[in-house]
C-alpha cells in the first residue's frame, strides 16, 4: 500500500470495530483468541506499525484537551464527541484529558466555554465557532498563548485557529439543488431552511444551493432561507408561516440537524406528501421519514470521523509541532430509501458500545434521541 495502514483498514478488512482490533494488537484478555490471532496475521501482512508519535504522547506528559461544542437537538453533536474520546482511546491515549464543555445553544456560553478553556490553561481546543466574529478575539488570544485550535463543522475565518475539520459544504448545497432540480423537472418554487447566515457552514450551503440552481435550474424560484437559530419551536411557526405564504411550494432543503420541526410543520399544513425534502445528517427520529419517502433524501455529514479527524489533527500537532492539514474536507453521504439500511449497519459498527458512546438507531429503530 502507498499510505501507512492504519487502525481502520484493519477492521474495514476483518469486518470487525476498530475497538476490537485495538485491543487485539494490544493483548487485551476480552478479546476471542480465534479474533485476536487473525488481527495480528492481518496486521503483519499488510504492514501495519503502531503510531510511535501517540506511544511517545502517552509515555513523556500529560495533555489536556477542551472540546467545545453545542449541545444539539439530536444526535449530531453527541457522535461528534464520541469520535474525540474514540480516536483518544484508539491510538492508546490514556495520558490526555478531555474536558466537555458543552453550550446549550448557538453563542449562547459559546465565548464562556472558550475562556473557561484557556484559564484551565487548555493544551489544545476543538471548538464549533457558531459565532465567529465573537470569537475572534478570543480565539487570536490563544494563538499568541500558543494554544492551537481546531474548528469542527465550521470554520472561523482570519481568527488564527490551526485547522478546520468539516463536511464538503459547497458540495452538499450544489447537491442537494442538483437533486431537488432532477426531481422536480427544474420548475416550481423551493426553500432553504439553516440555523443562523453567521455560522459559516449553514452560510456556505445556502450560496451552494442558490448558485446551483441559478445555474442548471434558472426556471426554478427559490422563494424562502428560513432562519430558525436551532430552535425547534421557531423552526416549526416559520415554516407553517412559509407553508402558508407558499401553498404551491414544491421542495426544502433543510441544511441543518433541525429536520424534524420542519416535517412538523409540514404535516400540519397538510403539505407533506406535496413536498420534496431534502434533509441534513441520519438521526432516529429522521429514519421513518426516509424509510417511508417523506424525506427523498439526507445528506450525512459523518460527524463521528468529524470528531476523530479534529482530535487526530490537534494530537499531531501537539506531540510532533506539525499540522497535516489546515483543512481537512470530508465527502458527505447521500442516504435514500435504498441505501438506508446499509448506513445504519455501518453507524451501528461504528458505535459499538466496545468502540465508544452506543448508537441509538437500529435497522428496525424509530426511537427519539
Amino acid at each position: 500500500m502507498s499510505r501507512k495502514v492504519t487502525l481502520f483498514d484493519l477492521a474495514d478488512a476483518l469486518g470487525v470495530s476498530t475497538g476490537t482490533v485495538h485491543r487485539a494488537l494490544h493483548g487485551h484478555r476480552d478479546v476471542n483468541p480465534v479474533t485476536k490471532t487473525r488481527v495480528l496475521q492481518l496486521a503483519k501482512s499488510m504492514g501495519y506499525k503502531p503510531n510511535l508519535a501517540a506511544r511517545y504522547l502517552s509515555l513523556k506528559r500529560n495533555y489536556r484537551i477542551s472540546v467545545n461544542t453545542l449541545k444539539g437537538t439530536t444526535s449530531f453533536w453527541d457522535q461528534v464527541r464520541a469520535g474525540i474520546e474514540q480516536e483518544a482511546k484508539l491510538l492508546g491515549l490514556d495520558s490526555v484529558e478531555l474536558d466537555f464543555r458543552t453550550f446549550p445553544r448557538l453563542a449562547l456560553g459559546e465565548r464562556e466555554a472558550f475562556e473557561a478553556a484557556l484559564k484551565a490553561k487548555a493544551d489544545g481546543i476543538i471548538a464549533f465557532p457558531s459565532h465567529p466574529q465573537s470569537l475572534r478575539g478570543a480565539m487570536r488570544r490563544a494563538a499568541k498563548m500558543k494554544v492551537p485550535v481546531v474548528c469542527v463543522a465550521t470554520d472561523a475565518p482570519d481568527a488564527g485557529r490551526l485547522a478546520v475539520v468539516s463536511i464538503d459544504t459547497a458540495g452538499s448545497g450544489a447537491l442537494a439543488a442538483d437533486l431537488l432540480g432532477r426531481m422536480l423537472n427544474g420548475k416550481g418554487k423551493v426553500a432553504t431552511t439553516l440555523s443562523d447566515p453567521r455560522i459559516t457552514e449553514h452560510a456556505e450551503k445556502c450560496q451552494a444551493f442558490a448558485d446551483a440552481l441559478r445555474t442548471y435550474y434558472p426556471a426554478m424560484q427559490l422563494v424562502a432561507q428560513v432562519e430558525d437559530h436551532d430552535v425547534e419551536t421557531e423552526a416549526y411557526d416559520k415554516c407553517r408561516a412559509l407553508f402558508r405564504e407558499h401553498p404551491d411550494l414544491q421542495g426544502i432543503y433543510i441544511t441543518t440537524e433541525a429536520s424534524i420541526p420542519v416535517l412538523d410543520a409540514a404535516r400540519d399544513a397538510g403539505m407533506l406528501s406535496k413536498l420534496t425534502i431534502i434533509s441534513t445528517d441520519l438521526f432516529p427520529a429522521l429514519v421513518e421519514h426516509i424509510r417511508s419517502g417523506t424525506v427523498l433524501a439526507t445528506i450525512y455529514q459523518r460527524p463521528l470521523m468529524q470528531g476523530r479527524m479534529a482530535f487526530r489533527v490537534l494530537h499531531e500537532y501537539l506531540v510532533k509541532g506539525t499540522c497535516p492539514s489546515a483543512q481537512v474536507t470530508l465527502a458527505p453521504h447521500l442516504v435514500m430509501r435504498g441505501n438506508l439500511e446499509y448506513f445504519l449497519r455501518q453507524a451501528a459498527r461504528e458505535m459499538a458500545p466496545d468502540d465508544g458512546v452506543p448508537l441509538a438507531m437500529s435497522a428496525a429503530g424509530n426511537g427519539q434521541d
